[in-house]
């Protein structure tokens, strides 16, 4: 479980360098990804890095990512995790940053030896009042 936690907290940690490769090296070549972005699925080749380039590339600094309340659940070679995450970053060409935290569930399998994401699911609530307006301003 420690290898897993490994996994995933290093790659939150990476994404503050900037370095979308390093990133997608925990993802498996092919995955399920629903992240906060639209479409509603997103492409499944963790290969390419150009999507997460492109996307840091819209902040004044790459953005830091947190990973609180992280629990795993462990089968043979395959696991899953759930954990509330907190991203921090500015906008190019705002004068502000945002923090934002948000639900994650990981899928993860042990592919030749090491522990890969094979499914990755963000979610941000919404409010039920009718507006529809997505719950950003929450905490845990």
């Amino acid at each position: 479980m420690n290898e897993i936690r490994e996994v995933i907290e290093r790659k939150a940690a990476l994404l503050s360098t900037g370095d979308a490769e390093a990133v997608l090296s925990h993802y498996a070549d092919t995955i399920v990804e629903y992240n906060l972005a639209p479409p509603l699925r997103q492409p499944g080749d963790a290969r390419d890095p150009a999507a997460l380039k492109a996307w840091i590339a819209t902040f004044r600094e790459p953005p830091r990512r947190e990973v609180t309340q992280l629990e795993i659940t462990v089968d043979g070679d395959v696991a899953f995790a759930t954990s509330i995450d907190c991203l921090s970053a500015t906008p190019l060409g705002a004068e502000q940053g945002f923090t934002m935290w948000f639900r994650v569930t990981l899928g993860l399998r042990r592919v030749g030896g090491r522990w890969v994401v094979v499914h990755e699911h963000e979610s941000v609530p919404f409010e039920m009042d009718g507006s529809f307006q997505a719950a950003v301003g929450l905490q845990p």
